[in-house]
């Protein structure tokens, strides 16, 4: 039987790893007495854990951003008069908030502040190019949008009936006069806040490299069952600092602002990405977790080493990062370098999770994406829908109580076999239950009648002595359909030629394998979120 915080059994490991987490503690008399009151209101929201924060410890630093912190309690008043202010300007119920915003304190409290008052979300990537804001504000039918002051002419071809609400303001930007969050927050509103609004729709877009991105509905908790799936794999631990790189707009980086609510973690944000300052972060707010994309944690093992020295660190438990696959002997280097910390996750804007990689799996097999957490089903289906065997290679099903409730506007479609969810990736076990990704199916290239899974030569070529990254592509061939083509970025002083490369593939997998063409570049192409936009090269 399923009660509101999942079935008995959910409940009982759920609470086992929320008192070992440090969630579940004594607390006051007069304050527990409180909290069925801010469930009732707003369900299982992070508006809900933030207003428990607020009365279990208000004095608690909150966010720490680029202009200071907040504390639980003043992340609450603030968020009241903003949803206040935003009542008195219409924004309510059926009204859609867009959030184009880099990470600081302007989206977290948009995202409350919005559920305050029972309206819809939709969080924007920020490299989407103006034709796409167009788009997808039409196709949203947005009737605000919050924006950082250096995006906002991403706004040029957005509707004016779209108003325009100033975040992040960089000096010199011109004056928004009470149309930005601080303004509407000095000014508050006379409205009350409804008791119990309706629960307001939250939408991530997918990374959409070309056309008009889609909006994918997240579906809110209706249990404890999402904290015990990411907690059974991952040893995070309440009220403790947590750096989250990951952008606030992907999904990986919303879930790290869900679970710090849920976990009363202080959320240490950054405007702008850096390694040496992710360094710096981590050790001057002693952070014990870090939430990335994976071209992050890259991005901070190419920093010499007397400056990856120069920052204690010591202080980190855990690195989740996601959103694309990490090279495997750059997995071996960061648990090199940083010691056995490293967490890496497998999921999707539409199933959340499938699969969690702990330290010591990715230690034996770095090229691993783990295995699923607790309520959690992940399996390979053939092309007849059953289910294959270890080793075998097939189409990637996710069941957990987060898949997302579909696309809006009706576009897209997804796959689902037996309430599961189709990723779009095709993988395998492994005869000790280890689930590996081999690539994404449309990724597959044809070339002579064979098929070739992209993300297998990628694999292969992104372990080569002097590589520091590979993507390969299939290209079109007037004798065998497609051919492989190889793009590959050396590490500094490296040298290679196409031979080799070629030579390298052909003595460890099929020589129709090998790529025809090799090129070496100074850098592949990416989006916001890391992923290598494979439509550009070549291009």
């Amino acid at each position: 039987m399923r009660t509101p915080f999942g079935t008995p059994t959910e409940l009982a490991t759920g609470v086992r790893l929320l008192i070992g987490a440090g969630v579940v503690a004594p607390i006051a008399p007069h304050r527990v007495v409180k909290f069925p009151y801010a469930l009732y209101r707003y369900g299982f929201t992070p508006t809900t854990a933030y207003t428990i924060g607020a009365w279990r410890h208000p004095d608690q630093i909150a966010i720490v951003d680029d202009r200071g912190t907040l504390t639980y309690r003043e992340l609450h008043e603030r968020t009241d008069r903003l949803a206040r202010a935003l009542a008195d300007r219409g924004v309510g119920p059926g009204s859609k908030v867009a959030v184009l915003c880099r990470n600081h304190r302007g989206p977290i409290e948009t995202i409350i502040a919005t559920s305050k008052i029972g309206a819809d979300v939709v969080l924007m990537n920020t490299g989407l190019s103006t034709g796409q804001m167009k788009a997808v504000a039409e196709e949203q039918e947005l009737t605000s949008v919050v924006v950082d002051s250096d995006l906002a002419d991403r706004l040029e071809e957005v509707p004016e009936s779209v108003t325009r609400i100033g975040a992040w303001q960089d000096e010199g930007s011109g004056c928004w006069g009470d149309d930005t969050l601080e303004g509407l927050i000095a000014v508050d509103g006379s409205k009350e806040l409804p008791t119990k609004p309706p629960t307001g729709k939250t939408i991530v877009l997918t990374s959409g490299t070309t056309g008009t991105p889609k909006g994918a509905e997240r579906p809110s908790p209706n249990g404890i069952g999402p904290v015990n799936a990411i907690l059974s794999r991952i040893p995070l631990t309440a009220r403790e600092p947590a750096l989250v790189s990951a952008p606030l707009f992907h999904t990986w980086g919303f879930a790290a602002f869900q679970i710090g609510s849920l976990m009363g973690s202080t959320l240490v944000l950054r405007r702008k990405f850096d390694p040496e300052d992710a360094l710096r972060q981590l050790a001057i707010h002693r952070c014990t977790s870090m939430f990335a994309v994976p071209v992050m944690l890259q991005r901070i093992l190419e920093l010499d080493e007397d400056v990856i020295a120069r920052y204690d660190t010591s202080a980190l438990k855990t690195v989740t990062a996601t959103g694309s696959a990490m090279p495997p002997h750059k997995v071996t280097e960061f648990l090199d370098t940083f010691g056995e910390k490293l967490y890496m996750l497998y999921g999707s804007t539409e199933v959340s999770w499938a699969s969690i990689a702990k330290p010591e799996e990715l230690r034996r097999e770095p090229g691993t994406a783990g295995r699923p957490p607790a309520g959690t089903d992940v399996k390979i289906l053939g092309d007849d829908d059953q289910e294959l065997p270890a080793g075998e290679t097939g189409r990637i099903f996710v069941g957990n109580d987060m898949l997302f409730t579909g696309y809006t506007g009706g576009r897209g479609e997804t796959e689902v076999v037996d309430d599961m969810l189709g990723t779009g990736d095709l993988g395998h076990y492994d005869e000790n239950g280890l689930l590996f990704i081999s690539g994404r199916a449309d990724d597959m290239i044809v070339s002579g009648g064979e098929n070739i899974h992209a993300g297998e030569v990628e694999g292969l070529l992104g372990d080569m002595n002097g590589v520091k990254e590979a993507a390969v592509v299939g290209v079109d061939d007037e004798e065998y359909g497609q051919r492989l083509a190889a793009y590959l970025v050396l590490e500094s002083g490296a040298e290679l030629t196409a031979d080799e490369v070629r030579d390298h593939v052909k003595n460890h997998l099929a020589r129709f394998a090998s790529p025809r063409d090799v090129e070496f570049v100074d850098e592949l192409p990416r989006n916001q979120t890391g992923k290598v936009v494979k439509s550009e090269l070549g291009s």
